[in-house]
């Protein structure tokens, strides 16, 4: 049996003899990520629901949701509230803990050498601790506490909460009794609908588990199910908490550059299948697709876009896709991609992605930061119930459910909580943002827009960095 920190040890010492020279230089120098990285991975201390803990940062924030499962029974204190509003949604969350988690898997040393390990550890121990909790019997998951209906006509702390906190739970799940979540768990319908279905969640859980485990029978079921759950066989332009599939052809991509040699001839032949489609995706965010039709839109500045609603999302997950692929096939040194518009190696998939992360950052015609806390200018007026009323610390009087909305919500001005690190749902297909807590399509902000960047952040903070920023 080996040690946790022997194992962070040496992939520190393998990342400081890394040659860095993969991203591009940009207006920003590694302090900057660094910084980055620490605020984003803060900002899931300021979504904490349950019980907190005597080292909590974020200091506006108290204990909530206290009795979450006890009318069913059981006890759901704890997990993250997804976005600014006071309920918890198990397949966004889900999806958040999944993306921290692959972070620290891919650059877990960055993140050690930034100081930021332990506090990546702990944004995802606080998942993975309520999910375990919501797993009560082995065909029982409970997916969700709270009702968004409810919960949305109210402007309350989390600390204040009267709204329902039912909660629901989907009896039958996984391989043996397929079907959408939001089809047994109605309420998350209106919210959080699957519509990519429940094929590429399967194939996730099994590349996720052959990675943890090594056993061949994960990765046989991805190969034996690639058509069937469309893993292999749909192209997609996003990758987001629904839509996986760019996400598991990645992973089949890392598997076949890694262990080609050892696999055998139709286990290959199949993840070449789930390679393709994975570079399709790669050449969409790169506009390398011949029909711009399967490209991803660009704003005038060079922001990927996919839709007004939270855009910020799909970028996060881009830059993250981008980062990870960039470093595989460097590592592999094999061929790069083959868009139809030409071929494309490490180098473009790097440059694009920091050019991403830095226009989150601030590098756009606004000089607005959409990572929230960062830089000299971001989002003032973010749509979150917390960051927006006075804390119970300040103001110890509890708060109605319609007095929310009168004293904070209509509350013209900054919120007085700065809710660090969050990524907002940011700009519009024309570089245009209005700061508005009304304005909750480009203000609201969501842990799974933050998750994918704490990886980003870590890469691009790498210390061989400090040289480049001395020269």
């Amino acid at each position: 049996m080996f040690s946790c920190k022997l194992v962070v040890k040496c992939v520190i010492f393998v990342v400081l003899l890394m040659n860095d020279t993969l991203f591009p230089s940009s207006a920003f120098a590694s302090s900057e990520y660094r910084e980055a990285l620490a605020e984003s991975l803060l900002y899931f201390e300021a979504q904490r629901s349950g019980r907190l803990p005597y080292h909590q940062r974020v200091q506006w924030r108290g204990h909530s949701g206290l009795t979450d499962g006890l009318e069913q029974g059981v006890d759901l204190v704890g997990g993250y509230y997804d976005a600014g509003d006071n309920v918890k949604f198990g397949l966004p969350m889900a999806f958040t803990v999944t993306m921290l988690s692959w972070g620290v898997a891919e650059y877990g040393g960055d993140m050690a050498a930034a100081g930021e390990l332990r506090h990546a550890m702990e944004a995802i121990k606080w998942g993975t601790d309520y999910f375990v909790k919501a797993h009560t019997q082995p065909h029982v998951l409970w997916a969700q506490v709270g009702d968004g209906d409810t919960d949305h006509g109210c402007w309350q702390r989390p600390e204040d909460m009267t709204t329902s906190r039912k909660a629901y739970k989907l009896f039958e799940f996984a391989d043996k009794y397929r079907g959408r979540y939001d089809e047994s768990v109605e309420s998350a319908a209106e919210y959080y609908p699957s519509e990519s279905g429940y094929g590429d969640e399967l194939l996730w859980a099994a590349l996720w588990l052959h990675r943890a485990t090594g056993k061949a029978e994960y990765l046989d079921y991805a190969v034996d199910n690639a058509h069937a759950l469309n893993g292999a066989a749909w192209a997609v332009a996003e990758f987001s908490w629904d839509i996986k599939h760019a996400g598991v052809q990645i992973l089949a991509s890392k598997i076949l550059m890694e262990k080609g040699r050892q696999l055998e001839e139709e286990q290959v032949k199949t993840l070449e299948e789930y390679r393709s489609k994975a570079e399709h995706y790669l050449c969409a965010c790169l506009s390398m697709n011949l029909d711009d039709a399967d490209n991803v839109r660009r704003t005038p500045a060079g922001l990927l876009f996919v839709r007004p609603w939270n855009n910020m999302q799909y970028v996060a997950g881009a830059a993250w896709l981008l980062t990870v692929f960039a470093d595989y096939l460097s590592s592999a040194g094999g061929s790069g991609l083959r868009c139809a518009r030409g071929p494309a190696g490490p180098p473009e998939l790097a440059a694009l992605a920091r050019a991403q992360a830095d226009y989150a950052l601030g590098a756009n015609p606004a000089g607005m930061s959409y990572l929230v806390g960062h830089g000299r200018s971001f989002p003032a007026m973010v749509h979150h119930r917390a960051a927006s009323s006075a804390s119970q610390r300040e103001a110890k009087a509890f708060v109605g459910c319609a007095q929310g909305y009168d004293e904070w919500y209509a509350r013209r001005g900054a919120n007085p909580h700065i809710l660090v690190g969050a990524v907002v749902g940011g700009p519009d297909e024309r570089d245009a943002f209005a700061d508005g807590r009304e304005n909750y399509m480009q203000t609201e902000a969501c842990t799974y827009n933050t998750a994918p960047l704490v990886g980003v952040f870590a890469r691009l903070s790498r210390l061989e960095g400090d040289q480049r920023d001395k020269t």
